[in-house]
């Protein structure tokens, strides 16, 4: 997108300007993140949770013009009126959409009509940014903000539905190469201790949040521990030696049915190559590293784990809690490591709470007290999916670094692995 800052002459408070910079970064890094992919890289959907990479990038266009653009920006020129067919995901206000799983058919329109179709929103965008009068700007302001973020999950999103695609591929094709790391001996095992209590939890309103963060509200918590680190792939190693996929004691009643049925003994990627394990990456087929955190685990596992180690996972609120106070920051997108690395730290603190992998609670996604979901479509983003999910805290190595903080709720079905997603630790004090 073309930086016009200096055309910038009404209203050019500090936070107009600011929102603009941050709209033409993150439109600029989804670019980049397919800079290196092939037209066929990007069309590919390798299975129904995940979407090709051309899709993500129509669809965050889609987002601005449909819900900026296309209300608010008088004479907007729609760039292609089927468009809003083929790139809607799930707003039900927004009319008929294409079916999820059938986004890999979608070989036209080509990645370059695509990109023209950023252009085209990015410079109106822009424009509109410049030309928007007080009142204007009052309304636009919060759906850019949101807009930004929501093309940050989806930069995470391609990402991952990326690797579960070159991981059908018998090439295990890489994305980047493989970026070693030498020099790092992690601490200690531990645990840090929490006195409990009455504590608030939530977000406070200041600067942004999603709706499903709010509102900040009291909880009760019983003292309770935490592990320093997170559960690395040599312990998972030693749980799948103790025959932890073959013991239904160990299992939830879905998660023995799930696990049965799909024949899994071994984290999503995991497969044994001359009694080695190895695992698919965003650098294609590598050893797994003992030390670095197990990833790619679903509920039903992270559960199972906890119980054969004689422990739980946190609840939400117990994570936030010690996650408060701690500085954000980790191995996230923009450490460039694209995959989760051992823990690097002083001994006896809480470590790896921010990157690595999404850390699975024992919480149920349900909407806190008082929540109420945003008028109009845009109330749609979360609020609907608050049913059968469970929460995960902290982000991965693929998460934004602009995108994470104490009070953010991600969600997935209990089954669902194809995210960096693991585990740490907890038990009661």
């Amino acid at each position: 997108m073309k930086d016009t800052t200096q055309s910038l002459r009404r209203n050019d408070a500090p936070e107009r300007a600011a929102l603009r910079q941050d709209l033409i970064a993150a439109r600029t890094l989804s670019q980049a993140l397919v800079a290196d992919l092939t037209p066929e890289d990007q069309v590919v959907q390798s299975m129904d949770d995940a979407s090709p990479a051309k899709w993500h990038l129509a669809h965050t266009t889609w987002f601005f013009e449909t819900f900026i653009l296309q209300k608010l920006e008088p004479g907007y020129r729609t760039f292609d009126p089927q468009f809003g067919y083929l790139f809607n995901s799930y707003y039900e206000a927004e009319g008929d959409r294409h079916p999820r799983p059938r986004r890999g058919m979608l070989t036209r329109p080509g990645v370059a009509e695509i990109a023209q179709f950023r252009r085209h929103v990015d410079e109106a965008m822009v424009g509109l940014i410049d030309r928007a009068d007080d009142a204007t700007w009052s309304r636009i302001g919060p759906l850019i903000e949101l807009g930004i973020n929501h093309e940050q999950q989806h930069q995470e999103l391609l990402l991952t539905d990326l690797l579960h695609a070159f991981s059908c591929n018998p090439m295990k094709p890489a994305y980047r190469p493989f970026r070693p790391r030498t020099g790092v001996t992690p601490p200690a095992a531990g645990w840090t201790g929490f006195d409990g209590g009455a504590v608030e939890i939530g977000h406070d309103g200041d600067g942004f949040a999603f709706d499903n963060e709010g509102p900040r509200h009291t909880v009760w918590l019983e003292p309770f521990r935490l592990s320093n680190t997170l559960v690395t792939n040599g312990d998972w190693m030693e749980f799948i030696d103790d025959d932890g996929y073959r013991r239904a004691d160990l299992w939830l009643s879905d998660g023995w049915a799930t696990i049965q049925r799909d024949g899994w003994e071994a984290p999503l990627y995991w497969e044994r190559r001359d009694d080695e394990w190895w695992a698919m990456t965003l650098a294609g087929l590598q050893k797994v590293e003992p030390e670095a955190p197990v990833s790619h685990v679903s509920y039903y596992e992270a559960d199972a784990f906890a119980r054969w180690a004689g422990k739980r996972l946190p609840t939400e609120a117990e994570w936030e809690v010690a996650a408060n106070g701690l500085e954000v920051g980790g191995n996230l997108h923009g450490a460039g490591m694209l995959r989760p690395l051992s823990a690097d730290g002083p001994a006896g603190e809480l470590l790896q709470m921010y990157g690595d992998v999404w850390e699975w609670t024992q919480s149920p996604y349900v909407a806190y007290s008082r929540f109420t979901p945003p008028p109009g479509a845009v109330g749609e983003y979360n609020g609907k999916f608050m049913c059968n999910q469970f929460v995960l805290r902290g982000g991965s190595c693929v998460t934004h670094d602009d995108h994470i903080r104490a009070t953010y709720r991600n969600f997935f079905y209990p089954h669902q692995r194809w995210q960096f997603t693991g585990l740490r630790l907890a038990e009661d004090g």
